[in-house]
């Protein structure tokens, strides 16, 4: 029987409304793939605690939690992975990468360019379909 692994993911935007996307290792699993960035929810622990960790362990920066966006299962080849995606803020400090080759930020409508891992696809499916379309009255 596979396990399954309970992960919670950032949905970091900043104040030109783009997205933080990290890009996994070549050591890690799914190597060069982007990713939300976040990690493993520890036993005892609630989603939103740790996603603060997970980011602060990560990207060595501090965040603030607003709202579940996206709850995704996906099963790879060896494990399946339930996805949490939390939007967030930057609260303190500038995300510097510790675990991850590369960070980008991007817009919603540009997300689609990454080659993304397959469970964090959904979410990358949701934000891009929010893209508001112009109003061509105003």
């Amino acid at each position: 029987m596979k396990k399954l692994v309970k992960v919670v993911a950032a949905i970091i935007e900043n104040d030109q409304n783009e997205i933080l996307c990290a890009l996994r290792s070549p050591e890690m699993a799914l190597p060069n793939m982007w990713e939300f960035p976040g990690g493993k929810v520890e036993k005892d622990e609630d989603i939103y605690s740790a996603l603060k960790r997970e980011i602060k362990e990560e990207l060595d920066c501090g965040i603030e939690t607003i709202d579940l966006f996206h709850d995704n299962t996906h099963e790879y080849e060896t494990f399946i992975i339930n996805i949490l995606c939390i939007t967030c803020k930057i609260t303190d400090g500038t995300p510097i990468p510790s675990e991850h080759s590369k960070l980008i930020w991007l817009k919603r409508e540009n997300l689609d360019s990454l080659k993304w891992a397959p469970a964090d696809i959904p979410a990358v499916e949701k934000l891009i379909s929010e893209v508001e379309i112009p109003d061509s009255n105003s």
